[in-house]
């Protein structure tokens, strides 16, 4: 499909934080074909005008439990491990896939408005999952966050390892690259009964060049408690176990210390900040700005709506940069184009995507921001009105992969009614009711 986005102003995300004005972007199969202020001659195919609008690359989540969107708001005022036992926990067991269907639709939907164009995901029941990420047209990581709570020494008697490894089987690599399946453990927390599971999981991910998806040193309780059993942080019991040995993402990192950055910036992890889950469950704040500092990439997620409660992606993106400037008295702890990349170009590097810019080339991952909404006027900074101005509700336009999935508030890949429905009719009642 060629699509020609024209008179638009283009964030491109490089080096040099170019913002081009009245440009042109062309789009050809599914990729960038190109980026400039003069109209490619002799194109004909559709056209996208974009007076007054601003064109980015979409965001990367690079961390979310889609389905948890059917737990918003519940079990709020606990702490992350009574909140998981009392709350979460419980009502996962009701699970079923048709209602990990809908729950994934809802989460799809809600992140598709705000500019998400590609997540990196953990949960259960992956095929359903896979199955409603497809139909929707976002492309996505997805991994089962691998647990194990009694003592096993056979991973081939371990349910995680046999899902791991079917869903390499079946969907890693589809629809030509769409989908990626990366190796996964929950984290140290959920696992450490069964040391065999550690060792499976970084051997398997060697074998199959997959990467890493882990919960790291979320709060301070996993991270001492790691500490005693093992003599030493979950990020130096994981690096000593060759789980960082793969292009790896380590989502949260509050309670991490110096040593860990060094370890996590030589293995090229990239740390994945969740503010606002961090905030609500009381966990702390991750000390980005020191890890940044130390040369670890910093990519942005929400985590899941149940701890987050949205995945309006720009308020990630704002309260990732001001809390940093409030909690460190600096007002450039944190500036505007290193939160844009944290949500674009850090994220595609943590999950080992051509995309995250708006360069010839890069996958067609394209959002329009409409820079006439009330919020956004004046502009006198792009992307200090991005990161500090805007919300969700300006995106006009998301295009993943080529394909234009949601235009003037009109989803084009989930029937939103029948989602609804299902989700009321279905959904909750298998959970709560």
């Amino acid at each position: 499909m060629s699509v020609l986005f024209s008179d638009v102003t283009a964030v491109l995300m490089d080096d040099a934080h170019t913002v081009l004005p009245h440009a042109y972007v062309q789009v050809e199969g599914g990729k960038i074909a190109y980026v400039g202020q003069t109209r490619p001659q002799g194109f004909a195919g559709e056209e996208i005008p974009g007076g007054g609008k601003v064109l980015l690359p979409g965001f990367v989540n690079a961390h979310s439990h889609i389905p948890m969107t059917l737990m918003r708001g519940y079990g709020g005022g606990h702490d992350l491990q009574d909140w998981l036992e009392h709350y979460i926990f419980p009502t996962e067991a009701k699970w079923d896939d048709r209602a990990i269907r809908a729950a994934t639709q809802l989460g799809a939907a809600e992140m598709i408005a705000s500019g998400v164009t590609c997540i990196a995901d953990m949960y259960m029941r992956c095929d359903a999952i896979l199955d409603e990420l497809v139909r929707a047209g976002m492309s996505a990581n997805v991994c089962c966050g691998a647990t194990q709570f009694t003592p096993e020494t056979d991973p081939e008697k371990m349910s995680d390892v046999r899902l791991h490894r079917e869903l390499t089987e079946k969907w890693h690599g589809y629809g030509d690259g769409q989908i990626a399946i990366d190796a996964s453990l929950h984290a140290e927390y959920t696992s450490y009964a069964a040391p065999a599971l550690w060792e499976w999981t970084a051997a398997y991910a060697k074998e199959h060049a997959q990467g890493l998806h882990v919960h790291l040193s979320e709060t301070k309780k996993e991270h001492a408690e790691c500490i005693a059993r093992h003599g030493m942080t979950p990020a130096a019991l994981f690096a000593h176990l060759g789980l960082f040995d793969v292009r790896a993402i380590a989502a949260h990192c509050v309670w991490t210390t110096p040593e860990d950055w060094a370890i996590l910036a030589s293995h090229g992890v990239t740390a994945v900040h969740n503010p606002v889950s961090n905030l609500k469950l009381g966990s702390g704040v991750a000390p980005i700005p020191a890890m940044k500092r130390a040369g670890v990439n910093i990519a942005l997620g929400t985590d899941g709506v149940s701890s987050n409660n949205a995945t309006d992606f720009f308020f990630d993106l704002k309260l990732a940069a001001i809390l940093h400037n409030g909690v460190g008295l600096d007002p450039l702890a944190v500036t505007a184009w290193e939160a844009l990349e944290m949500a674009t170009r850090n994220g595609a590097k943590a999950l080992g995507r051509r995309t995250g810019r708006v360069e010839p080339g890069y996958d067609a991952d394209l959002i329009l921001v409409d820079f006439d909404a009330l919020n956004l006027i004046p502009c006198h900074d792009v992307a200090e009105n991005l990161v500090f101005s805007a919300h969700g509700a300006n995106v006009v336009m998301n295009m993943c992969r080529g394909k234009v999935i949601y235009r003037d508030g009109q989803f084009l890949t989930i029937d939103v009614e029948k989602m609804k429905r299902e989700l009321a009719d279905y959904a909750m009642p298998k959970l709560f009711g």
